[in-house]
């Protein structure tokens, strides 16, 4: 090898080290030995002139220049898998890979059945369904396609608003029956309260509207919207959730209803230049029709 020309797999292997903290673990997910790791690490810094980590009794810890060098691994990363989606599609037909960027509740709650039916449409299409909170970058092309609780502000990309979904308080029955309902939203202060950890996106955009929630103290904190469901439906206090959900659970109880009065604006997301791929195009209008049908049945309860 070139050591001016490293290989993608060497970028690769700093990304699995870099995930892993450690050559011997790197080399089990990607499949190769560990004496292969260390050379791809050892090219890389000799590319570079530094050390990329630090051995510890923790394992290795990547140095200044291994977290610079992270970024441009990472986006190196995006762009082969990208290219190999592109490649495993037709220019005709609907087949090969979509990658689709979700909310873990939208995407555990609300996206499968939807999924369920495109697959028994269109048998040669494989679905990537990538969860998250966070929003991954499309432009980056971390994913195709995105469904997205907060408008984008990138012109590259082709946005559909779905409509809002309705937001509201909901415990367990075993939960009132020993705790008690709230008549007043003053009288959740008595209650123990499933919320958010940090202000994550969509946070922000729910507090932009409700300022007085971010006051509330919450007995329960997770960033995951997935786990404060759960504990929700575990009996563990009253929490936020989609009015659709928590009238899906027989055992969930609306509390104090209307009082929350939010929504999260819903978009299905994707880049311009994927339009004409058919494998796109087919799975950007199955979401919009399939969010559509779910927004208005939330919305009309």
């Amino acid at each position: 090898m070139n050591d001016t020309a490293p290989s993608w797999d060497h970028y690769r292997t700093l990304l699995a080290v870099l995930r892993h903290g450690s050559l011997s673990a790197a080399a089990r997910d990607l499949g190769l030995t560990q004496p292969t790791v260390g050379r791809h690490i050892d090219a890389l810094e000799r590319i570079s002139g530094a050390s990329l980590f630090l051995r510890t009794q923790q394992g290795l810890l990547p140095t200044e220049t291994a977290e610079l060098m992270r970024g441009h691994a990472e986006t190196m990363a995006a762009t082969v898998a990208a290219l190999a989606r592109m490649a495993s599609g037709s220019a005709t037909a609907v087949s090969g890979t979509v990658r689709i960027s979700a909310s873990e509740v939208i995407g555990i709650e609300v996206l499968p059945p939807m999924l369920a039916d495109l697959q028994d449409t269109h048998p040669d299409l494989s679905i990537e369904l990538s969860l998250s909170d966070a929003v991954e970058d499309l432009l980056q092309q971390e994913a195709d396609i995105a469904v997205r609780m907060v408008e984008p502000a990138q012109g590259a990309l082709i946005s559909r608003r779905i409509g809002r979904i309705p937001l509201g308080f909901f415990a367990h029955r075993r939960y009132l029956e020993k705790h008690g309902t709230p008549q007043i939203q003053g009288e959740l202060a008595t209650h123990r309260l499933i919320g958010f950890d940090r202000q994550l996106t969509y946070v922000r955009a729910i507090l932009k509207h409700r300022p007085d929630l971010s006051d509330i103290r919450f007995s329960f904190r997770t960033d995951s919207n997935l786990a404060q469901l759960a504990a929700i439906r575990a009996g563990g206090g009253i929490g936020m959730c989609q009015l659709s959900l928590g009238r899906r659970d027989p055992d969930l109880v609306e509390v104090l209803p209307g009082a929350l009065d939010l929504s999260l604006e819903t978009f299905v997301v994707m880049h311009e230049t994927l339009k004409t791929a058919p494998r796109c195009r087919a799975t950007f209008d199955a979401l919009v029709k399939g969010l559509g049908a779910y927004v208005a049945s939330a919305s009309h309860g």
